[in-house]
């Protein structure tokens, strides 16, 4: 009963992840920006809620710099990389040297188990 359960709980999860999707707000893919910029998220067809809160229609934000999507299902690290979100912030003022950045926006339940590549959105930004 409980794989039946898991079964139904992630075939819910996919459909919802599908019908969401996510996107920055600034910067613009391509973006020159100086060393100290603002980042904003934007995500629809999901409900933005601190961690802790458990649901299948919400949850946080996460960047990742420099780094790809995380697989559904796994935990967003906890690292320089990996910066969480889980006030449910939708903006931050972000920090980087001088350099070219692939930022990845990775939106994740409240445990902070990534919703996958469904519900990331990734920019290019040349930071001067």
């Amino acid at each position: 009963m409980k794989r039946l359960s898991l079964l139904c709980a992630g075939l819910l999860l996919s459909s919802l992840s599908y019908a969401a999707s996510v996107s920055f707000i600034e910067p613009a893919d391509g973006a020159t920006v100086g060393t100290t910029f603002p980042v904003k998220f934007a995500v629809e067809g999901m409900d933005v809620k601190p961690a802790g809160e458990l649901s299948p229609t919400s949850g946080h934000h996460h960047l990742l710099i420099n780094a790809a999507a995380i697989p559904s299902g796994e935990v967003v690290p906890f690292d320089e990389t990996h910066i969480h979100f889980g006030k449910g912030q939708t903006e931050a003022t972000v920090t980087l040297k001088p350099g070219t950045y692939k930022l990845t926006m990775q939106f994740a339940n409240g445990a902070h188990q990534s919703y996958g590549e469904p519900l990331s959105k990734s920019i290019t930004v040349n930071v001067k």
